[in-house]
């Protein structure tokens, strides 16, 4: 009946939304993807994830119908978009109370809606919980769009279904597509708060994006996902068009502009595109071009160990390059915005070639660079993955777990994951929930926590860890198995496998000795000290004791402590040294320069503030320490 709606367009985005200042700083010269990836590294970072349990009450801040049939005092009934009849009585109304698994019929409850379909992304954590995406919606309605994409209707059939509120279910009627299967049409009303909430899914989750689930070229009239593999454009070309189509057509209304506010006092992070509407058009709206990039050259090996090689190249000229394809024996194994890039989880004493292919903004690749070929070493003084070095099992919600990159190069997270397995009383077995995944990037010598968000730790807050998340993964009671996995591999483990380890597990604190320098899949007690439960001292803190120093090539820095703006460092072939990289003593990156000795011998740390720092010279480190 009351329908709100503000034309975002016309009007600066400051006037009716509550953004943080400086919550945007640095997007205000990009453009197209470039600005797509710094709003990823803004609304992905410092997130809260809750548990999809939790988001049941959250809706009663988040999706109160204040806009249509009730006023501003509603604070029972949900809005459903699903069923919602904006100029008229809803045929049915819900609060959270009525929610349900399943219905045979419409207006029988209401359940928890994936707008991008949790198969997506295999049911895993963070992207299962999301507040953006996951809303209330009719039960039946819900089922019956299963995982359908959302399109046009075909209007030379009949829908499969009509629903009260004119929403349907009916054949792919979308201009573009080769998709012939079903789709599920909102109403015009919500159709831009769609559009806008799964354009928030492929910024959130660049860099994921291609390993989720995808269209593969092989059944385009079956296929259901919209994703179409790429990071930076996300979805296919049919898909985009209508997504933009909706967003343009129908305005960021009051309804989004508060549910965005709320979502963020909830996870800490925005939707971009409701904040600023014309972003959507900055990176999507792209002039398409049809000249291939030119190749990458100098294509070199910066370091070989015996679980990785370093590789940097020049890169091509062209403007509108945006990223860079690393192959591996022929075979496609990474990409990177940059013009080097570490590739791990190699074997030892082993001979690989690899070459390098960039591509443009039009998704046109390269020639080849030229091809480098390495064997890696047969040891080598790092460790082979990442390690969980603290395990915090205390009282109430105290969980937590501290990893730490001991590798030697930075580490690519996307591919792993924290799993832990649970015991199923009715059933009588052991499974592993959907597991949560980690993302962005681990630099060498860095460590990082992941926390339970109603944690009550002394030594340890919510802002200070790198992931916090209520994912059953971060809900162990010490009875449960844990461990890290690199795609569906173990790297590291607490506990034992399909047994109890509640003796073990339950009610303490477990770190790592200094002494272990590699992970391991079996979970041996003597590698670890044992504290009280709730003892968090050092968490996400690297000790100094646990950083290798090294003397490589008699290097050494002076004057140390450093007074000045100027931390010498002299020894041999220091001008070969291809990056260095400064970390504070929690293992914070806190500056970082390539062919550092070029044409000097120091290093500027005018901007350091005093304290104790690591040099890390080509992944060999000399602490110094600034006054």
């Amino acid at each position: 009946m009351k329908r709100i709606l503000l034309l975002c367009f016309l009007l600066p985005a400051l006037v009716f939304s509550q953004i943080p200042a400086g919550y945007y700083d640095g997007t205000s010269s990009l453009t197209g993807y470039a600005l797509k990836t710094k709003l990823h590294e803004i609304i992905s970072s410092k997130n809260i994830n809750w548990h999809y349990g939790d988001l049941t009450e959250f809706y009663n801040k988040t999706d109160l119908d204040k806009y249509y049939d009730h006023d501003a005092s509603n604070t029972t009934i949900l809005l459903d978009i699903y069923s919602e009849i904006p100029n008229g009585p809803d045929v049915y109304e819900y609060t959270v109370a009525n929610v349900t698994g399943s219905a045979n019929a419409e207006g029988q409850g209401w359940n928890r809606e994936h707008m991008m379909p949790q198969s997506t992304f295999n049911s895993n954590y963070p992207m299962y919980s999301d507040l953006f995406y996951v809303i209330p919606t009719d039960a039946r309605i819900n089922q019956l769009r299963s995982n359908y994409p959302y399109g046009i209707a075909k209007t030379t059939t009949a829908p499969f279904y009509t629903f009260t509120n004119g929403s349907r279910i009916s054949a792919n009627g979308t201009p573009g597509s080769g998709y012939t299967g079903r789709v599920y049409e909102p109403i015009d009303e919500f159709k831009g708060d769609i559009a806008r909430s799964l354009l928030y899914f492929a910024v959130r989750y660049e860099g994921k994006l291609g390993l989720f689930n995808y269209y593969n070229g092989t059944s385009a009239a079956n296929d259901r996902s919209p994703l179409d593999g790429t990071e930076e454009k996300a979805f296919e070309d049919w898909y985009l068009a209508m997504l933009l189509q909706w967003h343009n057509q129908d305005a960021v209304s009051q309804r989004e502009i508060d549910r965005n506010n709320e979502v963020y006092a909830l996870q800490k992070n925005r939707n971009p595109f409701i904040d600023y509407p014309q972003w959507v058009n900055a990176i999507w709206n792209q002039t398409a071009n049809s000249l291939e990039p030119e190749a990458p050259t100098n294509l070199s090996i910066t370091q070989t160990s015996a679980y990785f090689v370093n590789l940097s190249w020049t890169p091509s000229p062209d403007a509108d390059v945006i990223g860079y394809k690393i192959y591996q024996n022929d075979v496609l194994i990474a990409y990177t915005k940059d013009t080097s890039v570490s590739i791990d989880h190699l074997a030892p004493s082993t001979f690989y070639n690899f070459k390098v292919q960039a591509y443009d903004n039009s998704y046109y690749q390269s020639m080849y660079s030229n091809t480098v070929s390495a064997i890696t070493l047969a040891t080598d003084i790092y460790a082979k993955d990442l390690m969980i070095t603290k395990y915090l099992e205390g009282s109430e919600n105290n969980r937590a777990i501290e990893i730490t990159n001991k590798t030697g190069h930075p580490v690519n997270l996307n591919k792993y994951r924290i799993s832990t397995q649970f015991y199923n009383n009715t059933a009588g077995n052991y499974y592993f929930p959907d597991a949560y995944e980690l993302e962005g990037l681990v630099q060498h010598n860095e460590t990082f926590v992941v926390l339970n968000p109603y944690s009550n730790f002394s030594c340890i807050t919510n802002d200070e860890a790198r992931f916090v998340t209520a994912a059953p993964q971060l809900t162990f009671s010490g009875s449960q198995y844990l461990e890290l996995r690199y795609a569906s591999t173990t790297v590291d483990a607490l506990g034992i496998k399909d047994m109890s380890n509640s003796s073990v597990l339950g009610d303490v604190s477990l770190y790592r000795l200094s002494s272990v320098t590699q992970p391991s899949n079996t979970f041996t007690l003597s590698e670890w000290e044992a504290f009280p439960a709730d003892y968090c001292e050092n968490l996400g803190v690297l000790a100094t004791s646990d950083v290798g120093f090294y003397s490589e090539n008699n290097w050494s820095v002076y004057p140390n402590p450093v007074v000045g703006n100027s931390l010498y460092v002299k020894g041999k072939q220091l001008e070969n040294a291809q990056e260095i990289s400064v970390f504070d003593l929690s293992g914070k990156l806190v500056q970082q320069e390539s062919r550092p000795f070029k044409n000097k011998n120091s290093v500027n740390v005018q901007n350091l503030k005093p304290g104790v720092y690591i040099l890390n010279i080509d992944h060999k480190s000399l602490k110094f320490i600034k006054k």
